[in-house]
C-alpha cells in the first residue's frame, strides 16, 4: 500500500484504533462539533498522557476552542477527537460548555417601533 500523503512520515500515521484504545465511541454523548472545549486551570495533567491529548491541553489553553476546531488542529476526525474529549473530560483535564446559542429571530413589528420612536426623537 502507498502513502496516501506522501509528505508525513511513516510514524506520523498512528492508526485511530491505537489512539483511542479500540474504542468508536466517547463516553459522554453529549458532544457536538460545536461545543466549547477549554482547559481546566485547576489540574495539572500527567506527561503519562498521549502526545494528541497533550496537544489537546496545549491547544484549550488559550481559551475555548469548539471540537471541530481542535480536530482540525490535531489533523484527527471528529469521532476520534469526541473519543479523546470524553476520556479528558471524565479526567476533568479539560471542561466543556454549550456553545453560545444564537439570538432569536427579531420580530419585524418590534424593529419597526424602535424605528418609529426613534423617528420621532
Amino acid at each position: 500500500m502507498t502513502n496516501p500523503n506522501p509528505e508525513r512520515e511513516p510514524a506520523e500515521l498512528v492508526r485511530p484504533y491505537v489512539i483511542t484504545r479500540g474504542r468508536g465511541h466517547p463516553t459522554n454523548s453529549g458532544l457536538d462539533i460545536i461545543t466549547l472545549i477549554i482547559t481546566n486551570g485547576d489540574v495539572n495533567p500527567p506527561i503519562t498522557l498521549g502526545p494528541e491529548k497533550l496537544r489537546i491541553i496545549e491547544l484549550c489553553r488559550g481559551g475555548y476552542l469548539s471540537i471541530a476546531e481542535v480536530a482540525a488542529q490535531l489533523e484527527l476526525s471528529i469521532a476520534i477527537t469526541r473519543v479523546l474529549l470524553s476520556d479528558m473530560l471524565d479526567a476533568r483535564y479539560v471542561l466543556a460548555r454549550a456553545p453560545i446559542p444564537r439570538a432569536m429571530a427579531v420580530d419585524e413589528r418590534i424593529l419597526q417601533e424602535v424605528l418609529d420612536g426613534l423617528a420621532r426623537l
